[in-house]
């Protein structure tokens, strides 16, 4: 293929967008776009990953681009800096200087002043430490700011089925009527001796809304994509008996990240 893809790489993560425009993926996309056309790069196409950190490499658009250089039709990378290839040190390292050009491609950071066909590129280790540190840095803050507002009493979660936020008051629970009759009815039968597996088989003949499907119908999607949604489980009635919530209750800090480069969460331990 003689005339390669000029892979232009856009990334806007949660805490860019607090930077304000500077980093917005409108504000990129015209950055790349002059700089290819500047510079004589041809057949230029826009990767983006819009929302997505820095320190993770599950980006849709990322993945895309990198089959196309695995497949030999890419023949330069350009991002508006080095930050916006990631923040994780390490492998952004190992793209740029390994990755990369087993593939034949040429690497571009324009505000870093970072060209792989150039030899000034004695900083590159540097500045890709600093991007590390800063998404370390962030992460710590956001951190503190969530753990202040949990500690205060502050619900961290979505509202649970029953529940909904108010408009007035993000923190603020209220009791979602419809969606509450549903929970009252668990309760009650669970009070008059059944157990979940019985409950759950009378609300689905009662063709209750489970909470997924409750959740649909309201616009929302609570990630359950492979729920059933007109059959309700016993499993599904036990969580919500066991909810201490339901009796008042905020409860945060269940789970947690155990790094800013790993999104997974884990329990915390019970003390």
């Amino acid at each position: 293929m003689t005339d390669k893809i000029t892979a232009l790489y856009c990334r806007l993560s949660q805490d860019d967008i607090l930077q304000g425009e500077s980093n917005s993926i409108t504000n990129q996309k015209a950055i790349l776009k002059k700089y290819a056309d500047d510079n004589g790069f041809h057949n230029p196409v826009f990767y983006v990953d819009d929302g997505v950190s820095g320190t993770t490499w599950e980006r849709e658009g990322f993945k895309a681009m990198m089959a196309d250089i695995e497949d030999g039709k890419v023949g330069t990378v350009i991002t508006k800096d080095l930050s916006r290839l990631g923040r994780d040190y390490l492998k952004t390292g190992e793209y740029i200087e390994i990755i990369f050009p087993d593939y034949d491609v040429r690497y571009i950071a324009i505000n870093d002043n970072v060209d792989t066909f150039k030899s000034e590129n004695e900083l590159l280790a540097f500045k890709n430490i600093f991007n590390d540190w800063y998404a370390r840095d962030t992460s710590k803050k956001i951190k503190a700011v969530f753990k202040a507002k949990g500690q205060s009493g502050k619900p961290l979660s979505v509202p649970i089925y029953g529940y909904k936020k108010s408009e007035a008051d993000k923190n603020l629970w209220l009791v979602d009527d419809e969606a509450a009759e549903a929970v009252r009815r668990i309760f009650k039968l669970c009070i008059e001796g059944y157990g979940p597996a019985q409950i759950a088989r009378i609300l689905t003949q009662e063709g209750i809304p489970t909470p997924t499907a409750y959740a649909l119908s309201q616009g929302r999607d609570n990630g359950h994509k492979n729920a059933k949604l007109h059959r309700w489980s016993g499993k599904t009635i036990s969580h919500i008996l066991d909810r201490p919530e339901y009796i008042g209750h905020t409860v945060n800090f269940r789970t947690h990240k155990k790094s800013y480069k790993n999104k997974k969460t884990a329990p915390f331990p019970v003390k």
